[in-house]
């Protein structure tokens, strides 16, 4: 639902860091990852995990404490490449939220390059944007972050 205005309902937007960790891409390697960061008491906000070629997977990590996860992944021998930004968007599931965040990085003419998101099944979601480092600035300030 939007406000009157055309301002969605309630929603928080702030910036993360990830890291790449890119993996040979065989039988329990997120898990792998996965336990292991857990078991070093990791947090992640997200993840992601896609195909990297033919024989490898690309896991994006967005830790709760960039800090930890940098020190504890060394400690597990798990090369990682960043830290990059994103913008994380969490809130109610509301019609047009996403298109409101959209809008506003489109008129500052900020490119979004990727996005994943989901609903939690009981009325909120989850975003990740993914913009390009040197626009990530333009596009908090955009946000008001």
């Amino acid at each position: 639902m939007l406000r009157p205005g055309g301002e969605p309902t309630a929603f928080t937007i702030r910036p993360v860091e990830y890291h790449y960790a890119t993996v040979r891409d065989e039988l329990g390697a997120a898990y792998r990852v996965l336990a292991a960061l857990a078991e070093r008491g990791v947090g992640l906000l997200a993840f992601t995990a896609v195909p990297s070629g033919p024989e490898l997977a690309q896991f994006a990590l967005f830790p709760d404490d960039p800090n930890k996860l940098a020190a504890e992944a060394r400690a597990a021998g798990l090369a990682l490449d960043g830290p990059y930004h994103a913008l994380l968007v969490q809130g109610d599931d509301e019609l047009g939220a996403l298109a409101h965040v959209h809008q506003r990085l489109f008129d500052v003419g900020v490119s979004v390059y990727a996005s994943t998101g989901v609903t939690d099944g009981r009325g909120a979601f989850g975003y990740v944007v993914y913009v390009r480092e040197d626009q990530f600035e333009k596009a908090a300030e955009a946000l008001g972050i």
